[in-house]
């Protein structure tokens, strides 16, 4: 296992640097089956087009090819990877994706595969970590899945309007989260694409203070 992650970390340095000679943002989307991180990507790719700034999507899923087509629907370039049973991305095949897409300067998202705590071994070459954790998920992830809960550069609360319904406590969620990491937190409501608070708006904001 140290010698597979020894060898994927050599890569992701230089998928990280054949990034940024391109212009290109890399930002590894995670989070658990179901946690919006689809919906939360495509909300951010109108977000930073209307800022000028293209998106481009590596969509990781086990088998279907569904998130690919829609983003692709979208006029959002999209390669979709397919683990075929795999629990995560790695470096190598985001490289293979990357080449098949028409790269230009912008936001390149990555949706790994949906699991909270493979993807967290696996450097992909990526400037920026976001995971994407759902209020319906609970306010205890952080105390259950620390190594993810420590990787991270910023969280997004999605589906914070289900708050009251599923009585999530954001101070117990921070609170594990604080333990582990200084990532940023932001709560997003996204519904028909657009968020009912401001949090879509401000993850736009640290990923342009990024590049």
């Amino acid at each position: 296992m140290q010698k597979l992650l020894k060898e994927n970390d050599e890569l992701a340095q230089d998928n990280r640097a054949f990034f940024k000679e391109k212009g290109i943002l890399c930002v590894n989307v995670m989070g658990a089956p179901g946690s919006g991180k689809t919906t939360l990507i495509m909300a951010l790719t109108d977000e930073l087009k209307k800022r000028g700034l293209e998106s481009m999507v590596l969509e990781g899923d086990l088998y279907s090819s569904l998130d690919a087509e829609a983003f692709e629907q979208k006029k959002v370039p999209a390669v979709q990877i397919n683990t075929c049973g795999e629990c995560h991305l790695d470096a190598a095949v985001i490289r293979e994706g990357a080449e098949k897409l028409a790269l230009r300067r912008g936001v390149l998202f990555i949706e790994n595969v949906g699991n909270l705590i493979c993807p967290a071994e696996f450097d992909l070459g990526e400037h920026v970590k976001l995971l994407a954790s759902s209020v319906p998920e609970g306010d205890d992830k952080p105390f259950k899945y620390v190594p993810m809960f420590s990787y991270i550069d910023l969280v997004a609360l999605t589906k914070y309007d289900l708050k009251e319904a599923v009585g999530f406590d954001r101070e117990n969620f921070e609170k594990g989260l604080r333990a582990l990491s200084e990532a940023s937190l932001f709560e997003t409501a996204i519904r028909n694409g657009k968020d009912r608070g401001r949090g879509v708006e401000l993850i736009a904001d640290f990923l342009i203070k990024s590049f």
